[in-house]
């Protein structure tokens, strides 16, 4: 069926109160013609129907990028963006598709919503996390572990998502890991909202990865990046506010606690000589890591550093090959080419003028 068939079966289901069908006629539409924004548009508005809200901010970016000048996509943005209390986000979507069409008037109604949102929001956010907050609250740690998502809420991947994720934090950021090995950056996608990381991966014959996670605390946009690596997607997420976020993604029922402010009138007054230090645990890695590259070592022990180097920064294959290579040659053999040693048994060689024999019990 051609894609435009399946567009007008799409929009008379949609009309219909069939949305669900809505969204996948769109989709087998999109499979034939990926590059046409209208699709992802109007995929978006049937998964608002059906309260996909992640969904459908994830199609309406897609619209954008295809055509910039679209303005029903940015308006598809801005409504999801709202039932996702992601206001800014959304008045930001709606002033942009107000400038392209400017005789509709719900680009000016959803902005006006917008602004007694946003004020209610700033209004009440002081309020909220004083009563959230616990009296005795203990400063968090400056770094918290990493932590396994997948009992930590829904996402839109499925129920057993293909690739792994995790995060931790520092003071200031929230890094997230995507365990995905040799994907081409680009076939990734990244986008920052005000309350939402969008990730998607789309390789060659496969079904596309989805990440879209409306997370635990603001972030600002502007500063937050990801990097592709060969065995990972790094994504680090600039925090807006100073809180410890408990968990990646938000949960209503997961009250927003924030760092414990000393600047109470209360409090007692401190000295030099029994003021804690703080410890800058970034500086201290970076100060040993700088020693140990500028130790010097003679003999065996540079030798052994040189090789604990090399392990250390290799990937998945090359260790492999050098434990196998290693063990297999008692010690005689140390090769990095898995290719070379992974198929077949590493025989021992022994130095010039020496025999090599196995050892007797």
């Amino acid at each position: 069926m051609a894609p435009s068939d399946l567009e007008t079966k799409a929009k008379e289901a949609f009309i219909d109160d069939h949305f669900e069908l809505a969204v996948e006629l769109y989709t087998q539409a999109i499979a034939l013609s990926p590059n046409n924004a209208d699709l992802f548009a109007d995929r978006a508005q049937a998964n608002i129907k059906l309260r996909n809200f992640t969904e459908a901010v994830a199609d309406a970016n897609k619209a954008i990028e295809l055509d910039p000048s679209l303005a029903k996509a940015y308006l598809r943005k801005g409504t999801a963006c709202m039932k996702l209390e992601e206001y800014e986000t959304a008045k930001t979507a709606l002033e942009t598709g107000a400038s392209l069409a400017p005789g509709d008037s719900r680009f000016a109604n959803l902005i006006k919503e917008c602004d007694v949102l946003i004020a209610e929001e700033t209004e009440e956010q002081p309020t909220k996390l004083v009563d959230n907050a616990p009296k005795d609250a203990p400063v968090p740690n400056n770094l918290t572990p990493a932590v396994d998502l997948h009992s930590q809420g829904t996402t839109v991947a499925s129920a057993k998502p293909k690739y792994r994720h995790e995060f931790y934090q520092k003071q200031d950021e929230v890094v997230v890991t995507i365990f995905a090995k040799g994907i081409p950056a680009n076939n990734v996608a990244v986008d920052f909202g005000e309350q939402i990381l969008s990730i998607e991966i789309e390789l060659p014959g496969e079904e596309p990865y989805h990440f879209q996670p409306r997370l635990y605390g603001k972030i600002v946009p502007s500063k937050c990046r990801y990097t592709v690596m060969s065995t990972k997607i790094e994504i680090r997420l600039a925090k807006a506010d100073n809180l410890n976020w408990t968990s990646l993604e938000f949960k209503k029922d997961v009250p927003v606690v924030p760092k414990a402010n000393m600047s109470s009138g209360n409090q007692k007054p401190t000295y030099p000589s029994s003021k804690p230090k703080r410890v800058d645990w970034d500086k201290l890695e970076a100060q040993v890591k700088k020693e140990e590259k500028e130790e010097k070592l003679d003999g065996d022990a540079a030798l052994n550093k040189f090789f604990r180097d090399i392990y250390r920064d290799a990937d998945e294959d090359t260790r492999r090959a050098m434990s196998k290579s290693f063990i297999e040659s008692n010690g005689t053999v140390l090769s990095t080419n898995w290719k070379e040693v992974g198929s077949k048994k590493v025989e021992g060689s022994a130095p010039d003028g020496m025999e090599l024999k196995k050892w007797e019990y």
